[in-house]
């Protein structure tokens, strides 16, 4: 047997291969989830794998936390596309992670949707037994699962195959390395032979990790057997231990070299294939050099494994600042999920703030690895459940939306029954006020948001269109009426009585006719009716007529003017005000007789009793004026 410091242990553990277990189930896709089913049909799709390693490939142990990609933002169907991106990349052996994470977001999607329409089935008083509930990307995860299961399965075998090939390999050249010893030719050709078998079993690749020792230790054995065997050909001995002692010493100051790289990791890796090289290509030396050979390396990889052991506890200080600081960007999340208001733009503007909050996380850098997991959970929890309040806020707000929209059909149908209606004065403050309440209602959903706009704006804009015309046909009348009364107020202005009242009051009266006829004047011309009432008032005060009937010719004038006001709210203010004006010559003709008690004893002669008189007098006459306004105003209704 070799010296066991020419067959050195490696520093770092011989890397594992997963492989999985020869599935039992049956080549076939999956059918549709039942209500039995779906809770647990997603988690079946574990693999079961047994564990299998391989001589030639080392391992860093220094791996990168890996950042997998935050599936609970895609919808059902981009979990699939991404599923399929994901069997597209040929690496089926190392997506499991991410799959895993498709699978545990997908599954949380489905089981609430699942619940969602279980609740609302029973609801509408359907009975548990009854209800299914499958969709399309449900099916098509479920294939893709399948699919998944089938390759991860196929490569294991296949790498167990190969593993199994690669050890028949490497036992049939032990064999052959036996039989050596048994071939009765020229050393030079057997020596040959040996080299040859040599670089053969570098090549022979992998094998199963239990098998490894023991293979490695046979095929060593009888390596040693064969330089015995050579100890009859000194010369062929000696020169193959010198090749391999030179070989060393390059290995050893290499090793040297490494020890003063700054980058620990990378002179790690290196060290690991330098261990490599010195156990598997290259054989003994001769047995005066094997101790020294060996403590020099040794030499060299302890200073390098303290290197990386201080560089590691120099990170791991690090890294505890970084859980530290991941611990606050979670707490961040937190914060921003319980204290984000109930709006729009409060919700966009906290998605805004959590994006900058992961990508942080993720820029931090690594925690200890002890506490890389319960970092990572603790991330994803706090995420999820901010997605979770933010999807349950649009999810209300899509239903705010539907009822929104049944409101804007309800106002559709209010235009569209007035928008050909010539009632415009009980239309136009209908129409007005239905636009004020679509302002008022809110979004609804984007789909029909452009078409419910385009059909209610082209029912108001029709109306307005109608009442606009309308309003500029009475404005060109309302002008030129304008212009009559104008030139009849000028003559009004110049009208001078003559001796003879009945043809000045007839020429009034036919003035007033022609003012009536004239019609409405525009709105902001309103004021030429007081002008008219002053100049007519000055016209009657200047007659030699009965008071009573010119108060009632200018009253009826104004009774005209405020008709052709069309506003209602005018006629009864002034019914009001001369019901009022009644009331007050009542009380003061009563109290005026009341007055007349203190003249019992007087002469009706005395002055003062004679003025009562007169006021009361005085009053009846206007009284009996206030009356027939009343009753003018009440021909109206």
């Amino acid at each position: 047997m070799s010296d066991p410091k020419d067959q050195p242990d490696l520093p770092a553990e011989d890397p594992k291969v997963e492989a999985a277990q020869e599935s039992q189930e049956e080549t076939q896709a999956p059918e549709e989830s039942t209500v039995t089913e779906v809770e647990s049909e997603l988690e079946s799709a574990e693999e079961s794998e047994e564990t299998v390693s391989s001589d030639d490939t080392d391992q860093d142990d220094t791996d990168a936390e890996e950042e997998l990609p935050d599936y609970d933002e895609l919808d059902p169907q981009g979990m699939v596309s991404a599923f399929e991106e994901l069997l597209k990349s040929g690496k089926v052996a190392s997506i499991k992670p991410k799959v895993e994470a498709l699978k545990k977001a997908f599954n949380s999607q489905f089981q609430e949707a699942f619940e969602q329409q279980k609740e609302a089935f029973l609801a509408e008083g359907g009975n548990i037994v009854d209800f299914h509930y499958s969709t399309p990307e449900k099916k098509a995860f479920s294939t893709l699962i399948f699919n998944y299961k089938e390759k991860l399965n196929n490569h294991y075998k296949n790498l167990k195959k190969d593993l199994q090939a690669n050890l028949d390999k490497r036992l049939e050249l032990i064999e052959e390395l036996k039989g050596l010893l048994a071939i009765d030719e020229n050393i030079n050709t057997t020596y040959k032979h040996f080299k040859d078998i040599q670089d053969r079993w570098r090549e022979a690749g992998p094998i199963q990790r239990d098998k490894y020792n023991t293979v490695w230790n046979t095929y060593h054995h009888h390596v040693e057997n064969f330089y015995d065997f050579l100890h009859l050909n000194r010369e062929f001995r000696d020169m193959d231990f010198k090749h391999n002692l030179d070989q060393k010493l390059k290995i050893i100051t290499r090793a040297e070299e490494l020890a003063q790289e700054t980058d620990v990791s990378k002179a790690f890796r290196e060290l690991q294939m330098l261990h490599k090289v010195w156990k598997e290509e290259l054989g003994p030396v001769a047995k005066q050099y094997r101790d020294e050979v060996w403590e020099k390396f040794s030499a060299a990889t302890k200073v390098i494994h303290d290197k990386r052991m201080a560089a590691q506890q120099e990170m791991e200080k690090s890294y505890e600042t970084n859980y530290l600081q991941k611990q606050e960007v979670i707490n961040s999340i937190k914060e921003t999920t319980a204290q984000v208001k109930p709006t729009h733009q409060a919700w966009q503007q906290a998605i805004k703030k959590v994006q900058d909050l992961r990508n942080l996380f993720f820029e931090i850098g690594k925690v200890p690895r002890a506490k890389n997991q319960e970092i990572w959970d603790a991330f994803k929890a706090s995420t999820r459940d901010f997605n979770k309040h933010k999807n349950d806020f649009y999810k209300q707000q899509k239903k705010q939306q539907y009822t929104n929209l049944e409101k804007k059909l309800e106002l559709i149908a209010t235009a569209e029954k007035y928008k050909d209606s010539d009632n415009f004065e009980e239309a136009t403050p209908i129409m007005k006020r239905i636009q004020t309440e679509w302002k008022q209602i809110g979004h609804v959903p984007r789909k029909d948001s452009d078409r419910i706009w385009s059909e209610f704006k082209a029912a108001c804009n029709h109306y307005f269109e109608r009442l606009h015309n309308k309003r500029n046909a009475a404005n060109k009348e309302e002008t030129e009426a304008f212009e009559k009364k104008k030139a009849l107020l000028d003559q009004l202005s110049g009208f001078k009585a003559s001796k003879d009242t009945e043809k000045d009051l007839a020429s009034l009266k036919t003035l007033l006719e022609d003012w009536k006829a004239a019609g409405r004047v525009p709105f902001n011309k309103k004021n030429i009716e007081s002008k008219f009432q002053k100049s007519l008032d000055q016209a009657f005060g200047a007659l030699n007529m009965d008071k009573m009937e010119a108060e009632m010719i200018k009253y009826d004038a104004k009774l005209e003017s405020l008709k052709s006001n069309n506003d209602p709210r005018k006629l009864n203010n002034e019914k009001i005000y001369v019901s009022k004006k009644i009331d007050e010559v009542v009380q003061e003709i009563n109290q005026l007789e009341n007055n007349l008690g203190f003249f019992q004893n007087s002469d009706a002669s005395n002055p003062l009793f004679k003025e009562v008189q007169n006021n009361i007098e005085r009053h009846k006459e206007n009284l009996e004026l206030w009356r027939a306004k009343l009753n003018k105003l009440r021909a109206l209704d």
